[in-house]
């Protein structure tokens, strides 16, 4: 196949500052230690720390024609992610943040929607983007032409053409169920956080949503739970859980899709379940320790050593 991965939804502009204790009164102003930039959304900081680890990807999504989609694009180019299918037109806006990054890694942010709602891959593009080992669609909920059938459609292309699939998500309620829905018969690794998973469904337990979701088509659920690791749930009938490392956290964002990233890495390189697991929360281990998606993540040797010698937590 001509890529390994193929990344596909919600790309996004970030300045993220830290650490943020508080808003100031009136016009003041707080001094915080850091301040950086990155690309992220749950396409974007898989396509880079992907592309860090050496996997051949492939971009795509969509920016505005403005200074942060110019950035995005440079920045993707920068670490070697073909960018030959993102799409930038007049009249979008990138899809942009500042994140309030806290001591403990929590990151409050405030957001502007953009072209992760406009952008659309037609019948020209879909060879080139189901033309991976892997594709990945990150972002469900937030792509508002492609959640329309779109996505599903290319999924079962990419099911087509031999590729291994997997989704994440953007999902607040069971008001973003049926765009999921649509994908998930075509879906061998459903990765959302824990969280997402509980409010598509409404349910608590984590075996309960699993069996739901593999109701409705998925070959397996891999539910990232942030501090406590990460629980696998096959139609096989295979479960297990992988717990954290025991790192210092400097910044949480990105971590669930550095999780795809390295997800992608594990399943490229034919690891075993388990490894692929824990090789994925490794990369969103490493994620946590720098400020801005990516920052921790180095290259593939370098996830691996991390992953050989880190402890987890109890």
């Amino acid at each position: 196949m001509r890529y390994d991965y193929a990344s596909i939804g919600f790309y996004t502009f970030d300045c993220l500052g830290w650490p943020f204790t508080e808003v100031p009164p009136g016009g003041g102003t707080n001094f915080i230690d850091e301040l950086t930039l990155a690309v992220s959304g749950a396409a974007g900081t898989a396509a880079i720390a992907a592309s860090k680890m050496g996997l051949k990807t492939l971009a795509v999504g969509g920016v505005g024609h403005d200074l942060m989609g110019d950035w995005v694009l440079k920045r993707l180019q920068h670490f070697g992610v073909d960018t030959s299918t993102m799409q930038q037109q007049q009249g979008w806006k990138t899809s942009s943040s500042i994140v309030t990054t806290r001591r403990d890694g929590s990151r409050p942010a405030l957001h502007m929607r953009g072209a992760t709602a406009d952008f659309y891959v037609d019948d020209a593009m879909m060879g080139q983007v189901t033309g991976a080992k892997v594709v990945h669609i990150g972002g469900i909920g937030l792509m508002r032409k492609m959640d329309q059938g779109r996505n599903a459609e290319l999924m079962k292309r990419a099911k087509k053409n031999g590729a291994v699939t997997t989704v994440d998500i953007f999902a607040g309620s069971k008001d973003d169920m049926p765009a999921v829905a649509m994908v998930l018969p075509y879906t061998d690794y459903f990765i959302p956080s824990i969280e997402e998973a509980q409010a598509l469904t409404g349910l608590a337990d984590m075996g309960d949503i699993a069996r739901h979701f593999i109701d409705l088509g998925v070959k397996c659920c891999v539910f990232t739970l942030g501090g406590e690791g990460a629980y696998y749930h096959h139609a096989d009938g295979t479960v297990f859980r992988i717990p954290a490392f025991d790192i210092a956290v400097k910044c949480t964002c990105g971590c669930g899709d550095a999780f795809n990233a390295g997800f992608a890495v594990g399943l490229n390189k034919g690891f075993d379940p388990e490894t692929t697991v824990r090789f994925a929360q490794a990369t969103s281990a490493l994620n946590a320790t720098g400020l801005g998606s990516q920052a921790g993540v180095e290259s593939f040797e370098h996830t691996l050593n991390f992953m050989k010698t880190t402890k987890v937590r109890a």
